[in-house]
């Protein structure tokens, strides 16, 4: 149910706890910088994320690759995953609402992730799979959920297409998170995740003597990491062009 390679592996059954084979704290990186900047905060407004983010995204964002960590997936087509991206219209300011696994899940355990899974054959899109999985992970109920589009899809090194879906959210929500897999529900400033300052790049090799790069943005206790920051780095890229064009039409 989640994301980052985290995500997706909801519904896989195997029979002992699944751990990264590094620590993904204590590789080296570098600050990510970009050279669009931050996305001015005065921008940030619900118009014009619905604006940007309503509908297709245009723009090829610029990630770092993920390679199959597995010999077995290698030449496996994807696995269809969904995920929510819900942006919280706060008073003070939009936020992004993520969730951290629980420590006794079998894959990702304590995670930092955004809400999702894989696409199950009685889904019909997957904004309907975002927003299911979202119901059943957190309890946020659909009535509260203003879909606004995807997007690139993000295929991850564990072998899964993850497509995420935007949306604004209505804050006068309850939630009831489903104690088995979700320890913590939090919010993160889109300021913050809008500032490329914040993101780190990492470099890690692995036991395969492969490399793997890949993003954190750490936020407060939660050390968020791997495909949930990639696709939070993509949103941002795709924001902050939007807001650079705008400011050179100006």
């Amino acid at each position: 149910m989640q994301t980052h390679e985290s995500t997706a592996e909801h519904g896989i059954k195997k029979s002992k706890t699944l751990l990264p084979s590094f620590d993904p704290q204590a590789q080296s990186w570098e600050p990510a910088g970009s050279s669009y900047g931050a996305v001015p905060v005065e921008r940030l407004a619900p118009d014009f994320i619905r604006d940007v983010l309503g509908g297709g995204v245009d723009f090829k964002t610029d990630l770092p690759r993920e390679k199959s960590f597995s010999r077995q997936i290698v030449h496996q087509e994807p696995v269809p995953a969904a995920v929510l991206v819900p942006m919280v219209m706060r008073q003070e300011g939009l936020t992004v609402l993520l969730t951290q696994r629980t420590a006794h899940l079998q894959h990702h355990a304590g995670q930092v992730c955004f809400p999702g899974g894989r696409c199950e054959p009685d889904d019909s899109d997957a904004e309907a799979t975002a927003l299911r999985e979202t119901l059943e992970e957190t309890g946020l109920t659909y009535d509260h959920v203003d879909v606004l589009g995807r997007l690139p899809e993000y295929v991850t090194g564990t072998g899964y297409s993850i497509t995420p879906v935007t949306a604004l959210v209505r804050p006068d929500f309850s939630l009831a998170p489903d104690a088995g897999e979700v320890a913590e529900v939090f919010e993160v400033p889109l300021s913050f995740l809008t500032d490329p300052m914040n993101y780190r790049l990492h470099r890690a090799r692995l036991p395969n003597g492969l490399q793997r790069q890949y993003y954190s943005v750490p936020w407060e206790q939660f050390f968020i990491w791997g495909a949930t920051a990639a696709m939070l780095r993509g949103m941002y890229q795709i924001l902050a062009r939007a807001a650079s064009s705008d400011n050179s039409r100006s």
